[in-house]
């Protein structure tokens, strides 16, 4: 059996980023002069314990883990690493895999990951290129299909963020979904034009579990307390974003994805879902900038 993959750290000007392959491939720190720019949740050796992960074949949830595909009923297990009886498939598979690290410099790397037929029946590669310079961070991400036909497919990044009370996050959607309690989707609220959401207000002042359509530009977070703003800039195929704000918690996660909740069981089309399905061979890919700013 293949020796684990070892920790690595990435260094560039007052930024670090240290990455587990074996973890799931996740981030366990993302700093700037020691400061969290994602959440430090090293206390819990869980996948949800890192402080970003990639999200490969699919985002979020499926219901019950259920879903036909060219007419294969398909049934994923429950995978919630803290709730054993929460019944949908969370986060895809990736987040819970060792993965490879197939390169490495200083301030770059490149992961891989190569995933079987299984209970998701279509063998996948998942990669990860993160690359850090003394302004920030881009993370891409690339789902192969490596089956002999084609295979529903999602890709995204989960960074847990920190907050107070005093925390912003600014972003423009035109539309929300408004969920059920366990964050399956049940209607979309739209605006005429992208609005901010939260009209300026701390983050934690509403609390929500749900996914952002129509996104216009880049999104912020603002730490006025501790001089340090977040700008993510995610590529035009994560044009979906999942927004996690639990309440009573010192973090919230902005997640930019490819396609909305529970995609694959929606009669939407695919304009609004966002699924997509990959010929045999075919890859899907998208990145995030992450820029800091620190204020005088």
């Amino acid at each position: 059996m293949a020796e684990p993959a070892p920790d690595i750290q990435l260094v560039s000007g007052d930024l670090t980023v240290a990455i587990a392959p074996s973890r799931g491939g996740g981030i366990t720190a993302f700093d700037c002069s020691g400061c969290g720019i994602f959440a430090s949740r090293a206390t819990d050796p869980s996948p949800l314990g890192l402080a970003c992960f990639p999200l490969l074949p699919f985002s979020n949830r499926i219901a019950c883990g259920r879903f036909t595909a060219d007419g294969r009923e398909v049934m994923l297990p429950p995978n919630h690493p803290a709730y054993a009886d929460h019944p949908h498939a969370l986060h895809g598979q990736a987040w819970q895999m060792p993965w490879t690290l197939v390169t490495a410099t200083p301030t770059a790397c490149h992961l891989r990951l190569d995933v079987p037929a299984g209970a998701w029946p279509w063998a996948w590669r998942g990669e990860q290129w993160l690359t850090l310079d003394p302004r920030g961070l881009t993370h891409r991400i690339a789902l192969s299909n490596l089956a002999g036909n084609r295979m529903p497919a999602g890709i995204g990044l989960h960074p847990w963020l920190p907050r107070n009370a005093r925390t912003l996050f600014r972003s423009r959607h035109a539309g929300e979904w408004q969920t059920a309690a366990d964050g399956l989707p049940l209607r979309l609220e739209t605006r005429a034009e992208p609005v901010d959401w939260w009209r300026g207000q701390p983050v934690g002042t509403r609390i929500v579990d749900t996914v952002y359509t129509g996104r216009s530009g880049s999104m912020t977070v603002d730490w006025p307390d501790r001089g340090l703003a977040l700008e993510i800039t995610p590529s035009d195929r994560l044009s979906f974003t999942v927004v996690y704000v639990p309440a009573g918690a010192d973090h919230f996660c902005v997640e930019p994805v490819s396609h909305m909740t529970d995609a694959i069981n929606r009669d939407e089309p695919p304009t609004v879902t966002g699924l997509h399905w990959l010929a045999a061979g075919e890859t899907l890919a998208g990145e995030v900038r992450y820029a800091i700013t620190v204020e005088a």
